[in-house]
């Protein structure tokens, strides 16, 4: 097998504009299946050119030409079918958040060890190269010693009539849909776990999800994070990092493809700044990596561990803004 045949579990919006294009661009997949829960899968995967459609999850999982799935599922079905997904030998890539608590992500994790198959969260934007390069700098010590870590990603929801964001048995808010991101992102390019948080919320009075999300951090290694996401706010989808010498900014640290695929990084020490740019096609380079673990038998660069303990900070916050508390993080 030198091409991993991938089929899709539902029809959603990420799945035909982004993910399914970025299977046809890789070099080691192919997309074999759709399915959906109505006859509409016919229509997208004779637009897409998927060869075969199915009107049921457990058919396509049925199918025993499909080596993985993908599922873009909302947030409170990714466990189910994760389940039964990984017990019919699939392989799963999983759209972010996995779960809904980190007692969920730890019971899809240990489904598919069970069951000898693969799983990742589908963070996307962590296989921008940008990324590496930030880590790279912080680690030459031209920043200094990290202190501080900020992100902020939002985006103005505007027509939330109906929209599974907005129901909270579903898994909807901001944390869940955007600060989960930048959860991640702190995580990813400190190379270090927050262990308690502060935070409070702007909630929406009828449907109990929070619009906006506002959160302090401590973490391991003494430096500190602030963290915002939010519907009711501009398109913002950056980080920073602050050192004792210096600090790195980048501005389209999650949706590098809404800036044609081209990362940037600014570096300031004192008065001088330069600006770097590279380039990364988040998708296609998401989907080669986790075929090629299935190929070759390897671990996904991002664990299941590491998916449960990003649910953990993610429970944590939601904790810390109900009971208006300061939290400790389960490590």
């Amino acid at each position: 097998m030198d091409k991993v045949r991938w089929g899709i579990l539902g029809t959603a919006n990420i799945a035909r504009t982004e993910v399914i294009p970025a299977i046809v661009r890789a070099s080691n997949a192919e997309v074999a299946a759709i399915a959906s829960r109505s006859s509409k899968v016919y229509e997208v995967a004779n637009e897409l050119s998927i060869e075969s459609a199915y009107e049921s999850y457990d058919e396509l999982l049925e199918d025993d030409e499909i080596d993985a799935v993908y599922i873009p599922l909302p947030n409170h079905l990714h466990k189910e079918w994760v389940f039964k997904a990984a017990q019919k030998g699939k392989h799963v890539l999983c759209e972010k958040p996995a779960s809904l608590t980190a007692e969920e992500a730890q019971e899809m994790v240990k489904v598919c060890q069970e069951n000898n198959v693969k799983f990742m969260e589908a963070f996307m934007y962590q296989f921008h190269p940008q990324h590496q390069r930030v880590r790279d700098i912080i680690a030459s010590g031209e920043i200094g010693d990290v202190m501080l870590f900020k992100s902020s990603h939002s985006y103005y929801f505007a027509d939330r009539t109906g929209n599974i964001r907005m129901v909270k048995e579903m898994g909807g808010g901001s944390i869940y849909d955007v600060g989960c991101y930048s959860i991640h992102a702190l995580r990813h390019v400190l190379q270090t776990e927050p262990v308690e948080v502060q935070a409070n919320a702007e909630m929406d009075p009828e449907a109990q999800v929070d619009l906006s999300a506002y959160s302090f951090l401590k973490l391991e290694n003494g430096a500190k994070a602030i963290l915002d996401c939010s519907f009711d706010m501009m398109d913002r989808n950056e980080y920073e990092v602050v050192g004792t010498k210096g600090s790195i900014k980048v501005p389209f640290a999650f949706r590098p493809d809404h800036n044609g695929g081209v990362g940037h990084i600014i570096v300031q020490t004192g008065m001088f700044k330069r600006e770097e740019k590279i380039y990364g096609d988040i998708y296609r380079m998401e989907v080669e990596h986790f075929s090629k673990a299935i190929l070759e038998n390897l671990e996904p660069v991002y664990s299941g561990d590491s998916t449960v303990q990003n649910m953990r900070v993610i429970d944590a916050c939601y904790e810390a803004i109900h009971s208006g508390e300061r939290v400790k993080i389960q490590q």
